[in-house]
């Protein structure tokens, strides 16, 4: 049997949890295949695309999730709604996905967290993107929140967010002047992630005015952020689901095979075992 080839792209990748969690994936349904980590520089990644046509699929992490876009020879609807691709599909053309809704999605509801009502989104960033036009698509009342230096950015993503979605109810702020009350929060910064995990986007205040917190780091599994909103009462989704369900979602497209919520639970946990064992 012919051995199906995959990579996961980004620059830098260092530890990437993603052949760990393919492999693991490829498993439950033996799938026989080989899953490897490229680490690729921006400007290198035209010259990479002759190799990469030779793939079965690859993901795409940073920097290269909008990169690829003009070397695709087809988009799906999220991956043109977003602007960006982390999964490509390798026939006799590339035809690029976005699965990292599902993965969100799926973590919204492994966690019993809802995506309604009014949200406030930490961050504009690529995660912050998907975030954003989910919610929006949703019907939610969504507040993007960024430092000084990000709302640039983040005003950017509202405009889009109202153009693509007439409608849409969308605001930004700075962290500093948030107010009010919120349904969910969601949190696409990296304020929190390993090595500095006493970290927060926002502070105790705002996170005490939220009834659910969803953090979309896995490394901690627990942030500060879940730990402050879990003390209050609120209810908590984090990322590792996230990340598997994505991959999961991924290897659907490339081999036509669905996973179960059975099926993926065990790797969540494996995948988070994996992670305390090599960052402690």
């Amino acid at each position: 049997m012919a051995i199906s080839r995959y990579a996961v792209l980004g620059y830098p990748l260092g530890h990437t949890m993603s052949p760990f969690i393919h492999e693991k994936l490829f498993a439950i349904h033996g799938v026989s295949a080989a899953y490897e980590k490229k680490e690729l520089p921006p400007q290198e990644l035209p010259q990479a695309l002759p190799a990469l046509r030779k793939l079965d699929g690859f993901n795409l992490t940073i920097p290269h999730k909008s990169a690829i876009l003009p070397f695709l020879d087809r988009l799906d609807d999220r991956a043109a709604l977003y602007g960006a691709v982390n999964t490509v599909k390798c026939n006799d053309s590339l035809i690029g996905y976005n699965t990292d809704y599902i993965g969100f999605l799926r973590a919204l509801e492994d966690g019993g967290v809802s995506l309604s009502g009014s949200v406030l989104l930490c961050g504009a960033g690529g995660a912050a993107h998907m975030m954003a036009f989910e919610a929006a698509s949703a019907g939610c009342s969504l507040t993007i929140a960024a430092r000084p230096s990000g709302l640039p950015r983040a005003r950017g993503l509202a405009e889009e967010i109202r153009q693509k979605i007439p409608g849409a109810a969308v605001s930004v702020c700075t962290y500093d002047a948030i107010e009010g009350d919120f349904d969910l929060l969601l949190n696409a910064t990296p304020a929190g992630m390993y090595p500095h995990p006493e970290a927060m986007p926002v502070n105790e205040r705002t996170v005490c005015r939220c009834r659910a917190v969803f953090d979309a780091i896995y490394n901690p599994r627990e942030t500060m952020l879940l730990r402050t909103a879990r003390l209050n009462g609120s209810k908590c989704a984090y990322g590792m689901p996230m990340l598997v369900w994505q991959a999961a979602a991924a290897q659907e497209i490339w081999n036509g095979l669905p996973f179960t919520a059975g099926q993926v639970a065990p790797v969540i946990e494996e995948a988070n075992w994996e992670m305390e064992r090599v960052f402690r």
